[in-house]
């Protein structure tokens, strides 16, 4: 008799065939109903066996795991969670993974990220599938030809993300003309050594311009700053420029980058001239720091449910009362450009004294 959600395992590591079990097994409603050491068997046994996750190795001989993911996605749609490496490649081909409708990825298995393992794992489950609209990947490079100015920002724009986040970063950031009047600046969910992979590529297809935060960058109109793996993401008021500054504080409920971080950093710093967006992903890391936000004059927006791949942090923030507006993931690029072009927002020079004088 089954124990309930049936997980699949594909991957040709034979180490990783018995590890992967043993760890999901940990939790009596998790049951892995077979294992496949490649593609083609992988495809075969989702026939007999009726999984309804599946966890995939992207590295495989034979039929790859791309190839294996696009044919998954073809005939079943089923919820389906990456093993990926820490190298350039494995995040290289992992964020590609996630672009053609992976649900998540997790980097290197192992005991101690067990209970995140199952946390994905039963995410995937309850997913009722949503993908946001995709870039086609063999869309030309943006237009990068205006060069950067060093204009301030009229709007500082916070973003928290997790499970469901690329997808949907690049879907928002995609549609943003490359003269957009806010500074944006994101945390999302990821290890060390894939931020930098997913910054470059959503440069490669947004007009704005994108990089990875490094301590010291310029909070300016058009860019978009996005927070490393393993470190968290502040702002500070200096009187030459607001900059972006990187932390190496305690994770806060597990995670490092934190999303409440960044919140309340905002809001310290920017308190009216600050937004907070909490979009798509598990659990409720940035519903408190939205708190702040919204207690400093600013304005938050929460990603609406049935444009999530996970509710999660959207609800926790919502059922708080911190959310002033709800927006679907569609009208999200408008929203954001309406909220910088609003008559409430103004430059935001360097030398203005800070919202409140709570220590960054």
């Amino acid at each position: 008799m089954s124990k309930g959600l049936r997980v699949l395992v594909i991957d040709d590591s034979a180490l990783m065939r018995k590890l992967i079990p043993k760890i999901l097994e940990r939790d009596n409603s998790i049951e892995v109903v077979g294992t496949a050491m490649d593609g083609n068997f992988g495809l075969k046994k989702i026939e007999d066996l009726k999984p309804q996750v599946i966890t995939l190795d992207l590295e495989m001989p034979g039929l790859n795991g791309i190839d294996t993911l696009k044919e998954i996605m073809r005939r079943w749609r089923l919820p389906v969670i990456v093993v990926s490496s820490h190298s350039t490649t494995g995040a290289s081909i992992t964020l590609k993974a996630l672009g053609l409708g992976a649900f998540d990825f997790v980097a290197n298995p192992a005991e101690e990220i067990a209970a995140e393992f199952i946390g994905k794992i039963k995410a995937a489950a309850q997913s009722k599938g949503f993908r946001p609209p995709m870039i086609a990947e063999d869309r030309a490079p943006a237009n990068k030809s205006r060069k950067p100015g060093a204009a301030p920002p009229t709007r500082v724009i916070a973003i928290g993300v997790s499970t469901g986040g690329p997808n949907a970063l690049q879907f928002v950031l995609s549609q943003l003309p490359p003269e957009f009047p806010g500074s944006i600046l994101i945390v999302q969910h990821m290890p060390d050594g894939f931020t930098e992979m997913f910054a470059k590529r959503l440069d490669e297809v947004c007009a704005v311009r994108v990089k990875e935060a490094q301590s010291g960058d310029l909070l300016l109109a058009g860019r978009v700053l996005i927070c490393p793996g393993n470190r968290h993401l502040k702002v500070k008021k200096l009187p030459l420029g607001n900059v972006a500054v990187l932390a190496d504080e305690a994770a806060v409920h597990g995670h490092r980058p934190s999303v409440d971080i960044l919140f309340r950093s905002v809001a310290e710093e920017f308190g009216p001239q600050a937004v907070a967006v909490i979009m798509t992903g598990m659990g409720d890391d940035g519903a408190s720091g939205m708190g702040a936000v919204r207690a400093a004059g600013g304005m938050t927006i929460a990603q609406s449910e049935e444009s999530c791949v996970v509710y999660g942090m959207p609800k926790a923030a919502i059922e708080r009362g911190y959310v002033i507006r709800v927006v679907h993931l569609d009208d999200l690029p408008n929203t954001l450009q309406a909220q910088c072009a609003s008559e409430r927002a103004g430059g935001i020079s360097g030398s203005s004294r800070a919202f409140s004088a709570g220590s960054n």
